[in-house]
């Protein structure tokens, strides 16, 4: 396993939201940044908050407000909840404080 290397903590995606006033059940999360991902993103491990509920799609596009350059691997990228593979769309995830998610964009090589 890789070294976490630096790690950052970012506030909650719907700050100032709570169950009830309509908002969302918040978790935090562990994002695993691998290859040229880590590049883009400028770390390899950091912890965010996302609604626990959420589309694979919606908790990509959560981590790319975070770091808009992943935009850039969008479409060639692996992504993995607590290590399975997931495709970006509407899947709908349950996610659990502390699950994983890794985006791994494709290696090369020979």
């Amino acid at each position: 396993r890789l070294s976490p290397g630096r790690r950052r903590r970012r506030g909650p995606a719907a700050e100032g939201s709570s169950p009830r006033d309509g908002g969302f059940m918040l978790c935090q999360v562990s994002v695993l940044y691998f290859a040229r991902s880590a590049e883009l993103a400028g770390l390899r491990c950091e912890t965010l908050s996302v609604p626990r509920e959420i589309t694979s799609l919606q908790l990509w596009e959560e981590i790319v407000k975070v770091h808009p350059r992943l935009a850039l691997i969008r479409d060639q990228v692996v992504f993995a909840v607590r290590q399975e593979y997931v495709l970006l769309g509407d899947q709908l995830l349950v996610l659990q404080p502390g699950d994983e998610v890794a985006i791994i964009p494709p290696i090369s090589g020979g």
